[in-house]
């Protein structure tokens, strides 16, 4: 015997409700957007930001679906081993053809504070393990500030930077490079506080790094 579909539970719906008043009304004011949505996805932009559900990519940039490809991971790494976020950036660069890969960062990062930490939380101090790396790399620096706070705000910035700076050592964006296609790797921080945006200067390649 088939089961019947449980209903969703109050707390849930609202999600549900939200989302026919959106469609709705994005039909009232655009109504071919949803015709338009399912032809070919045309975006300018890769976004490989942050997880962190205060820091929504398409909203603080005010683009609506179809202009922004998103990739968010905790601490908006881009690590060579993962295949997930080096598929995003495969399929952005080889397929898409976007022109901008913005790694985006923000401050009161939590996996920032979390690598700054000598304390344990689990299964994700494997993750934080590749920030930690980091922290070491540019403890001199990091040493010379002074206050916590200061220190992760700092810290959240040298992170941008060096995932901007391993998004542009892969094997894909070097290909793409070679072949002559236009692409720009930009390194954003997002301040909370006030919901802007800055960006940041890109790492100068250092020994090993392409």
């Amino acid at each position: 015997m088939t089961k019947r579909p449980t209903a969703e539970p109050a707390s849930i719906r609202p999600l549900l409700e939200n989302n026919r008043r959106w469609a709705r009304g994005m039909r009232l004011r655009q109504p071919d957007f949803f015709e338009r949505l399912v032809g070919v996805q045309e975006p300018h932009y890769l976004w490989i930001g942050c997880a962190d559900s205060r820091v929504p990519a398409n909203e603080i940039v005010a683009l609506t679906a179809g202009e922004l490809f998103v990739h968010r991971n905790v601490a908006n790494l881009v690590v060579h081993t993962d295949i997930n976020c080096l598929s995003v950036l495969q399929y952005a660069v080889d397929i898409l053809k976007v022109r901008h890969v913005i790694v985006c960062g923000h401050y009161g990062c939590g996996g920032v504070k979390a690598a700054m930490e000598n304390s344990a939380h689990g299964l994700i101090d494997n993750w934080l393990g590749h920030l930690r790396d980091i922290v070491r790399l540019h403890r001199d620096e990091l040493a010379g500030i002074r206050g916590a706070a200061a220190r992760a705000d700092r810290l959240c910035e040298i992170n941008v930077r060096e995932q901007a700076a391993n998004a542009a050592a892969t094997t894909i964006v070097q290909e793409a490079r070679a072949r002559g296609q236009e692409l720009h790797i930009h390194p954003w921080i997002y301040d909370l506080r006030d919901g802007l945006l800055k960006a940041l200067p890109p790492l100068r390649p250092a020994a090993g790094r392409r």
